[in-house]
């Protein structure tokens, strides 16, 4: 939506301040802009991360995996595996954590860890390691979309000097000086909102969704590191309340009720 109103924005500004439309399009520009832009990024970057960090792009109109809700089911979900451990130890623990936990591979990995009969203190290190690593693999993208938006705009400056040495170059002939000069201004235009409404934008949101993951994930593991050292059911509700919004807690006393 963000985007579609600051097209809409853009197109309203240009529709009424002239009725020369075609003067903001032109392939040349926006070929020096995207292919400079699109050449720096492979010649710096493995092109499987280019290509990773560009399909990024359309993921962001997706709602995002993990919301405030979900943070505070987690709490819920911890605090019932605590009542299992009390009453029937880890086993249960395990069996009932399978039903739960398909598809999300750290929590599958915590969970081995409790079972496996780590202590609390075993268990924080290595989950610790594994969120850290994880986060730093899912912000290479990040990294990648930031330089293209660098490097976007710089190649609009490129294009403005290919436009003006073009327009120097005919001089004497007047009718190609408003083509080249053309070139020279679009080409700056398109590097900027190339930048500022794709490149950068993008990377700002993946890593904002991927540090609110990485604050999921360490909520599990501290979760996982008072199941392992058999914490009460309300003292990990405590442990877990001081992590969210006072108007997310958890309350096991309704939990109780239902």
């Amino acid at each position: 939506m963000g985007l579609l109103l600051s097209l809409a924005l853009f197109a309203w500004a240009i529709a009424t301040g002239t009725d020369n439309y075609r003067v903001f399009w032109d392939a040349s520009s926006l070929i020096i802009v995207l292919g400079g832009t699109m050449a720096g990024a492979f010649i710096s970057y493995e092109a499987r991360y280019v290509i990773l960090s560009l399909k990024l792009i359309g993921r962001i109109i997706v709602a995002p995996r993990i919301g405030r809700n979900l943070l505070q089911a987690e709490v819920g979900r911890i605090i019932k595996w605590a009542y299992i451990v009390q009453k029937s130890g880890l086993p249960a623990l395990e069996a009932e954590a399978a039903k739960a936990v398909k598809g999300d591979k750290i929590l599958r990995f915590g969970i081995d860890l409790v079972v496996s009969g780590y202590t609390g203190e075993e268990v924080r290190a290595i989950m610790q390691n594994m969120i850290d690593t994880s986060f730093g693999r899912n912000t290479v993208l990040v990294s990648i979309l930031k330089a293209m938006g660098a490097a976007s705009p710089a190649f609009g400056m490129v294009g403005t000097l290919v436009g003006l040495v073009i327009m120097l170059d005919n001089m004497s002939d007047p009718s190609a000086l408003g083509p080249a000069l053309a070139i020279a201004l679009i080409t700056t235009l398109y590097g900027i909102l190339f930048a500022r409404w794709i490149f950068l934008p993008t990377a700002s949101k993946v890593l904002q969704r991927e540090e609110i993951v990485r604050f999921r994930n360490y909520l599990v593991a501290e979760s996982l590191v008072l199941l392992a050292d058999r914490k009460s059911p309300r003292f990990i509700q405590d442990k877990m309340n001081s992590y969210l919004d006072p108007s997310l807690h958890f309350k096991i006393d309704k939990m109780m009720k239902k």
